[in-house]
């Protein structure tokens, strides 16, 4: 039996559902699901999804505070919400490619819900998940802009030491923001730039900030914070106002190294720990020929002969494994909350990476003897649940010619319903992809 259509779902989606149809073209399958105009995550009609929206509901939270109420309902109602939203379309929906792209490029452009709890679904939905498949210039630009953002990383209060603002207040310029955009986001220490160039960078971002208590409750250029003049990173010129730092933004989104960089974490994520040069080669070729098209990076993904042989090169994150258990186990949307409090237990809080720098993609960080233990009483215990599915008719619906025979062999031994699926779902195969 050809592997292909198994890998297609494994690799680059989240898993497969029982009785969900093998495609009998699995890179055409993939490329529909780069189409635009694909659903995103279902929310309820009278949350607050709007950044105005958001925003005065964290002030209705505060002010609560303020009157001797308890705690912030607004807050813990706004943030799981949305993350179950999306942990359901990922259970739940069709387009699981589409759905990793947009949790790969959410942990590139890591932020944490622990830092910005009421916006944090907000931006993967607005600064992230439009812009998947479109230019990479245009989500770092959404990115910089966006509330989480400019708060996890502390530009909303920077302030350009010559500014009006600077000479009168004892805050002073921010270089977070800058230093991950060149270190983590775009070009990379490879580029050669020095902490020269990061002073600059963050004086070229001073003034932009957002509202968060009067319109327009989003991103703001405050000219009265901007450091003034023109400024010069990487030795080029920039200069002063909202202008510069869009047109930094931009140069740093097409950049040669940036490409190198961002090749070699897609092919990390979908092909290998250690990514094959010749993969890196092509997919950077990719970005370079069409001016940072991530479209077209994903649809050379899918083209790279690495990617589908040999399969199952990857661990799974305990992001990955959770989906895909309830993914094999036919969950319904509803179990999203499960998923929650699983990574929670596993070790990948959703949306709570613990440093810009994301959630690893490489198996050593993952593999730790006391995690994968973890999962084993985490997959024991959802296994009651489903204790009444034939194991080894559902190893070979969700896993198919990658199930190994000893797996098989080891459901049919096992001495009860629970423990044969238990053996499955902890099994070598499906903690990999």
């Amino acid at each position: 039996m050809d592997p292909k259509p198994a890998v297609a779902a494994l690799r680059f989606g989240f898993g497969r559902r029982p009785g969900e149809p093998l495609p009998d073209d699995p890179v055409a399958w993939l490329d529909s699901q780069l189409a635009p105009g694909l659903p995103g995550p279902t929310l309820p009609e009278d949350l607050p999804t709007t950044l105005p929206a958001i925003m005065q509901a964290a002030l209705a939270d505060t002010a609560r505070l303020r009157e001797g109420g308890m705690g912030r309902p607004n807050q813990g109602r706004i943030m799981r919400t949305e993350a179950e939203a999306a942990l359901a379309l990922a259970i739940a929906g069709p387009h699981g490619f589409r759905e990793r792209l947009v949790a790969f490029w959410a942990n590139h452009f890591a932020v944490s819900r622990a830092r910005v709890p009421y916006v944090a679904g907000h931006y993967v939905r607005e600064a992230i998940r439009p812009h998947v498949t479109g230019r990479f210039a245009d989500m770092l630009v959404a990115v910089a802009r966006h509330p989480a953002m400019l708060a996890y990383l502390d530009n909303a209060g920077s302030i350009g030491p010559n500014s009006q603002a600077g000479q009168r207040a004892r805050r002073g310029l921010n270089e977070n923001l800058a230093r991950e955009i060149l270190e983590l986001h775009t070009v990379t220490p490879a580029a050669g730039y020095t902490q020269a160039d990061v002073t600059e960078f963050a004086k070229v971002l001073t003034g932009w900030s957002f509202a968060p208590a009067r319109e327009p409750f989003g991103f703001v250029f405050r000219p009265t914070a901007h450091e003034p003049g023109p400024k010069t990173v990487m030795g080029r010129p920039w200069p002063e106002g909202e202008e510069g730092g869009l047109m930094l933004l931009a140069w740093l989104g097409r950049h040669e190294a940036t490409y190198r960089h961002i090749a070699t974490k897609l092919v990390r994520h979908f092909v290998a720990d250690d990514p094959p040069p010749a993969a890196v080669a092509r997919i950077f070729a990719v970005l370079r020929e069409t001016g940072g098209d991530l479209g077209a990076a994903a649809r050379a993904l899918i083209r790279l002969p690495e990617a589908w042989d040999p399969p199952l090169t990857k661990l799974r994150s305990p992001h990955d494994y959770v989906l895909a258990v309830l993914r094999a186990l036919d969950a319904p949307p509803e179990a999203a909350e499960r998923a929650f409090g699983a990574l929670q237990f596993l070790g990948q809080p959703y949306w709570s990476p613990p440093a810009p720098i994301g959630f690893p993609d490489r198996a050593p960080e993952w593999a730790a003897p006391e995690m994968m233990v973890r999962r084993i009483e985490w997959a024991n215990g959802v296994s009651a649940r489903g204790a009444g599915r034939d194991a080894a008719a559902l190893a070979e619906a969700v896993l198919g010619p990658l199930c190994r025979p000893e797996t098989l062999r080891a459901a049919a031994r096992a001495g009860s319903a629970r423990e044969a699926l238990t053996l499955v779902l902890t099994s070598p195969e499906f903690h990999r992809r």
